[in-house]
C-alpha cells in the first residue's frame, strides 16, 4: 500500500450513514471481545495448563505476565512503528497477529514455548484498542468520545460475562488448548469483520515515528499513564486470586467459580457504560469516582468475603467500579496528545497490563507471606487511595501548566 493511500483523507463522522457507524463499532467490539476472553480466561484455566504441561501453578502463571508483557511491549512499540499505515490496515495486521498467537498457544508443546505464544499474542492487545479508540472516537464524532470508546471497550467487558465463563468451562471439560483455538477463530471472524465494515482511516495525528513519540514528551500522558498502573493494581491483586478466594474463603463449590466470572463481567460491563457517561461530562470527575468507589468496595471486599452473599454481590461492584476508569483514562490519554493519538490510547493498556503484573504479583506476596486469601483487597484499598492521590497530583500540575490547546475538562 502507497503512502499516499495510506494517508488519504479520513472521512467525517456526519457524512457516514449511522449503519456504517454502528456496524464498524462491532466489528471493533468484536476484537475486544476475543482480547478479552484470551486474557482473562487464562486465569480461570490455569490449573488444567499446570497440569497438561506439568508444571506447577506459580510457574504456570509466568504465562499471565508474559502476555501482560507483550501488551506493555507491543502497545507504544507498534503504534509508533505503523504510523503511516491506514487505520484500518494496521487493526487487520494486529488481529492477524493475534491469531497466530493465539493458535501457537494452542499447539505450544512445553510451558517455554507458551510463555513465549501467550508474549506474542499479548503484543497487539494495546494497540489494538488504542487504534480502535481513536478510530471510534473519529466515526462518532466530537462530544462523544467516552461513550466510542465504552462501546468499543464494550467488547472487553461482555468477554467477562460470556468468553470468560465459557472458556472455563471449556478448559475444564475439553482441555486448555481448546480454549486457546476458539479465541483464535474469534480472531478470525473479527478479522474478517474488520476487512468488511471499518472504512478506510487516515493516521488521524501521527504520521511519522517522530511524531508517534512525541507523546511522551507530555507530562500528562506520563502522569495517566501511571496513575493508571498503581490505581489498576487494586482489581488486578484481587481478581487474579478470585478462584481461591471464593473456594477457600467464601467456601463455594468451584462448579460455580465460571457464575461469578460472569457476574465480574456484567458488573464491567454496567461500569464501562457508566464510565463512557461520566467521562464525556467529565474525565476529572469520572476518574475520582472509579477509584474512590474501588477503594470503598475493596474495603468491604476484605471485611464480608468471608460470606457468599456478600462476596457475589461485591464482586459484582468491584466490576462496576474498576471498569468505570477504562473510558476516563483512554479519553484523558487521546486528548493530552493530539499529535499522536494512537500511541497515547494504546498506553492505557500498558498502563493496564503494568496494573496486572504489579497487582498480581504484590496480592500473591501477601498470601505468601501468611496473610490469607482475603489480603489482596487491602493491597486494593491501598492502590486505589494511591491512584486518587497520584491523579490529584496529575490534575495540579495541569491546572499550573494550562495547557488550553488540549487540556482535558
Amino acid at each position: 500500500m502507497s503512502a499516499q493511500n495510506d494517508l488519504a483523507v479520513a472521512p467525517q463522522a456526519s457524512a457516514m450513514p449511522s449503519k456504517t457507524v454502528g456496524l464498524a463499532l462491532f466489528a471493533l467490539a468484536m476484537g475486544g471481545f476475543g482480547i478479552g476472553t484470551t486474557e482473562f480466561a487464562t486465569m480461570g484455566i490455569l490449573p488444567q495448563i499446570a497440569d497438561g504441561l506439568q508444571t506447577s501453578i506459580p510457574t504456570a502463571g509466568h504465562v499471565i505476565a508474559a502476555y501482560a508483557l507483550g501488551v506493555v511491549v507491543g502497545a507504544p512499540l507498534i503504534s509508533a512503528l505503523t504510523a503511516r499505515l491506514t487505520r484500518r490496515t494496521l487493526l487487520l495486521i494486529l488481529m492477524a497477529a493475534f491469531i497466530v498467537g493465539n493458535t501457537a498457544s494452542a499447539f505450544a508443546p512445553s510451558i517455554g514455548t507458551l510463555i513465549l505464544a501467550r508474549f506474542i499474542s499479548g503484543l497487539p492487545h494495546g494497540a489494538y484498542f488504542g487504534v480502535g479508540s481513536v478510530v471510534g472516537s473519529h466515526l462518532v464524532g466530537p462530544g462523544r468520545k467516552g461513550r466510542a470508546v465504552s462501546l468499543m471497550m464494550a467488547g472487553l467487558t461482555i468477554a467477562n460475562i460470556f468468553g470468560v465463563p465459557a472458556a472455563t468451562v471449556m478448559g475444564q471439560q475439553f482441555g486448555w488448548r481448546s480454549t486457546f483455538l476458539v479465541v483464535g477463530a474469534i480472531g478470525l471472524l473479527t478479522f474478517l469483520a474488520l476487512w468488511r465494515w471499518v472504512p478506510k482511516i487516515s493516521a488521524l495525528g501521527g504520521t511519522s515515528i517522530r511524531q508517534e513519540l512525541s507523546a511522551f514528551r507530555r507530562p500528562q500522558v506520563w502522569m495517566t499513564i501511571i496513575t493508571g498502573a498503581v490505581g489498576f493494581g487494586g482489581m488486578f491483586a484481587v481478581y487474579s486470586y478470585i478462584a481461591p478466594m471464593m473456594t477457600e474463603v467464601s467456601g463455594l463449590p468451584e462448579a460455580v467459580l465460571p457464575l461469578v466470572l460472569a457476574i465480574f463481567g456484567l458488573g464491567m460491563t454496567v461500569g464501562n457504560l457508566i464510565g463512557g457517561r461520566l467521562t464525556d461530562r467529565s474525565v476529572n470527575a469520572a476518574m475520582y469516582t472509579g477509584f474512590g468507589s474501588t477503594a470503598v468496595v475493596m474495603a468491604l471486599f476484605g471485611l464480608t468475603a468471608a460470606s457468599p452473599w456478600a462476596a457475589i454481590p461485591l464482586v459484582f461492584l468491584i466490576g462496576v467500579t474498576a471498569q468505570i476508569l477504562g473510558p476516563a483514562v483512554q479519553v484523558r490519554l487521546i486528548e493530552a496528545s493530539p499529535e499522536a493519538p494512537s500511541l497515547a490510547a494504546s498506553m492505557s493498556h500498558s498502563a493496564l497490563n503494568i496494573a496486572n503484573a504489579g497487582g498480581a504479583w504484590l496480592g500473591g506476596l501477601v498470601i505468601a507471606l501468611g496473610w490469607g486469601y482475603l489480603s489482596p483487597a487491602w493491597v486494593a484499598v491501598i492502590l486505589s487511595v494511591a491512584g486518587i492521590g497520584l491523579f490529584a497530583i496529575a490534575a495540579s500540575m495541569q491546572r499550573r501548566s494550562a495547557q488550553p490547546a488540549s487540556a482535558v475538562q
